[in-house]
């Protein structure tokens, strides 16, 4: 029995702890990446490049809205002279599944020349996407543009890889980030953490379906 009572009162310290370190990563990265990110577009620094990270598609190839609010922010930064290319980074593990071609042809339709236009068909998470970007396509300066609740992993990463990204918030238009995604950032702050401090690279230095 006492065993019992010591298992259930170290359960809620633990959970509380894990908590803790959540929330305390979560204002950390928030804080120092804080005056990376723009909201208003006449005072985003101009860049060489607009990366937009890639986010779930609709098997009909369509955009779902929170990658359509992504895009369309990467446009208007586009539109305003504010970077000369873009870099479209997202995920393309199968044939059937294609977040890059989806994201492009998107733009095309807009306008954008194709020659404006390079594809990272490997950009399977976020470390992925910004690791890349420098390592694969050379880009040292560029506006990442994601939501809010996803700029400050994003930035925090490439800090960490010694790039110098500025960041764009696609504001939510179309939808309202859930609970449960927001929880999900958190965590995935923690994987971002270890990610730099192994020093990992990406899942691959190649770029399939380009090569």
């Amino acid at each position: 029995m006492k065993n019992l009572k010591k298992i259930l009162i170290l359960i809620p310290a633990i959970l509380l702890l894990a908590l803790g370190i959540l929330w305390g990563l979560y204002k950390y990265i928030g804080a120092s990446t804080k005056a990376l990110i723009y909201d208003e577009i006449e005072m985003v620094p101009t860049s060489s490049t607009v990366i937009v990270l890639g986010a779930s598609v609709f098997s009909d190839g369509k955009l779902s809205p929170i990658l359509k609010d992504r895009i369309d922010a990467g446009f208007e930064l586009f539109q305003q002279n504010k970077a000369k290319q873009f870099l479209l980074s997202g995920d393309h593990k199968t044939d059937d599944y294609n977040e890059v071609d989806a994201m492009s042809n998107y733009l095309i339709e807009k306008g954008v020349p194709k020659d404006k236009i390079l594809l990272d068909h490997a950009g399977y998470d976020t470390y992925d996407s910004m690791y890349r970007s420098k390592a694969v396509f050379n880009i040292s300066d560029a506006i990442v543009v994601t939501q809010e609740f996803h700029l400050p992993r994003t930035l925090f990463i490439a800090q960490n890889l010694d790039l110098n990204y500025t960041g764009y918030i696609a504001k939510t238009r179309t939808y309202k980030p859930s609970n449960q995604l927001l929880f999900r950032e958190k965590l995935a702050n923690l994987k971002a953490v270890w990610e730099i401090i192994i020093d990992q690279g990406p899942t691959t230095l190649k770029n399939p379906y380009n090569d």
